[in-house]
């Protein structure tokens, strides 16, 4: 049996009556008010009421004048992995058609969905690297419209570096807003900006229980909690690596958690001594990162490599670090994770920022069910049939008999009218 040294995830997230309806009201007053709702909650919420939300060309021009040059050297390459990666998937993805009798040809295509909105957070961190993830991903795809929005930053709009990362990533429009309102103006339009049809990004409890309220107007990526790593090591790891990147995720909130399962009891001691000597040393953001580990926080010690798999998958995590002298068995047998981190050189900020993978990943155990963000969410596969008058008459007794057995005989007949 598992053993636990510490105790802190899963914690249980419940929906709060208070989100709920505060995203309620304000996604129906902006669905039946329109621009003057938007203004009223921004200029509550944010302070931020300019003369238009959407971010003109001057001000784009300003934010790619001001920032680093270094910094943009990086954000380019962070880009160009992205959209390469995008790219490769892409070209995975095939148009299909086959014969599967004489005269009955079926096929499928993959369409990109017309209109995306792409929101990037930027809360405690202004989340540059999120605008990279969900606005060149779609284009890859071939969507024609994204529009791009993030909050204010102390009444002064976008965040100058992540306004330069949206029009670098190839948004098409750009929106100053932020949480809920951000949302419903991308569902229900604002402005001379229509209405999208999918919407993705991360946020807070409010962004997520508003994309929950608006699935069905639109499409979403998914339904995102806070952030979690897991890390599956054993002594053949350095126990000081794992402590780091175990709190460098931790980093994103107090309500972040973070596992360890090792098969050694020793290195799992070694890990929690080290988080310790981080926290009382130099870690840089000691008290969000302190107190996620804390409250959440969680080691165990599986008896052997069958059983800390069967302890990972059903945790499910966000992020999973494998760190053994087996990683490839390990990388092998995992069933449910929302990106897979192989070896120590392999840390979760990468992915984060540059690598290339998409940073948009299942949370709250739904990686049971669903992987992140990726090129082939922005796409429909649609099927289609062409059928000659012989293959009309293949097929048409079985869907008649079918259909008189359901009592839908308006369908057998539509069927017998193809069989003469």
């Amino acid at each position: 049996m598992a053993e636990h040294l510490k105790t802190g995830w899963p914690q249980r997230v419940e929906r709060q009556q208070e989100v709920m309806d505060t995203v309620s009201r304000i996604l129906s007053e902006v669905e039946r008010d329109g621009l003057p709702a938007i203004r009223r909650w921004s200029r509550q919420l944010d302070g931020w009421d300019p003369e238009s939300f959407v971010v003109s060309a001057d001000r784009i021009k300003v934010a790619a004048e001001t920032v680093d040059e270094e910094l943009a050297a990086h954000l380019e390459f962070a880009r160009s992995q992205v959209e390469r990666f995008a790219r490769a998937q892409r070209e995975t993805l095939t148009d299909l058609e086959v014969e599967t009798l004489p005269g009955v040809v079926l096929g499928h295509r993959h369409v990109p969905v017309a209109k995306v909105g792409s929101y990037s957070p930027g809360g405690r961190y202004p989340l540059i690297a999120s605008s990279i993830m969900t606005v060149t991903v779609p284009k890859v795809a071939g969507v024609d419209t994204v529009v791009a929005v993030a909050p204010p930053r102390d009444g002064h709009g976008i965040y100058g570096p992540q306004l330069y990362t949206m029009n670098l990533a190839g948004a098409d429009v750009i929106v100053c807003l932020g949480g809920v309102q951000a949302f419903a103006a991308m569902a229900f339009g604002i402005e001379d900006v229509a209405p999208v049809d999918l919407v993705v990004g991360a946020g807070n409890a409010y962004v997520a229980e508003a994309k929950r309220q608006l699935f069905g107007t639109v499409g979403i990526d998914l339904l995102a909690g806070p952030t979690e790593v897991a890390v599956i090591a054993d002594e053949s790891a350095d126990p000081r690596l794992v402590a780091a990147d175990l709190l460098g995720q931790a980093e994103h909130g107090f309500n972040s958690p973070a596992l360890l399962v090792t098969t050694s009891r020793s290195f799992g001691t070694a890990v929690i001594s080290e988080v310790n000597r981080w926290l009382a040393g130099d870690w840089p953001t000691v008290e969000v990162a302190g107190g996620a580990w804390r409250e959440h926080g969680t080691v165990v010690v599986c008896e052997s490599r069958e059983e800390a798999v069967q302890v990972s998958d059903a945790y499910a995590p966000e992020h999973l670090e494998v760190q053994t002298a087996d990683d490839d068995w390990y990388a092998a047998n995992l069933r449910n994770y929302g990106s897979l981190f192989i070896g120590p050189q392999a840390t979760v900020a990468f992915s984060d920022k540059s690598i290339g993978t998409n940073h948009v990943l299942p949370t709250g155990r739904a990686g049971r069910y669903t992987g992140g963000l990726w090129v082939g969410k922005f796409l429909k596969t649609v099927t289609y049939q062409r059928l000659t008058a012989a293959g009309a008459r293949s097929i048409a007794p079985s869907t008649a008999a079918i259909a008189d057995a359901e009592l839908m005989f308006g369908h057998a007949l539509t069927a017998r009218l193809r069989m003469d």
